[in-house]
């Protein structure tokens, strides 16, 4: 089969570690970029996730919320059964 040349351009501290992770496992970066492609035309699919799921500010609270609990649970109000708990709520609403 006959051979073409792609050109990619990526920033140099990105291809200084892809070319040293690739001498790792023994492929060079062209062999390497090779693997992606048949793999994407055999698959129809790029081989893995691509995803743009950051978490909102809600979901940021929340977790840093919930490290702090398990930091510092002394903090936090416990209720020995989740009946407890919903009563509370009730009486708050």
């Amino acid at each position: 089969m006959a051979q073409t040349s792609v050109n990619i351009r990526m920033d140099e501290a990105t291809k200084v570690a892809f070319d040293r992770f690739c001498s790792e496992i023994g492929l060079s970066m062209s062999a390497a970029f090779n693997v992606f492609a048949k793999t994407v035309v055999r698959e129809q699919r790029i081989p893995f996730e691509l995803t743009t799921e950051i978490p909102n500010a809600d979901t940021i609270a929340a977790i840093k919320e919930a490290e702090d609990f398990k930091a510092h649970p002394e903090n936090y109000k416990r209720y020995s059964s989740f009946a407890e708990l919903l009563k509370e709520v009730e009486e708050d609403a």
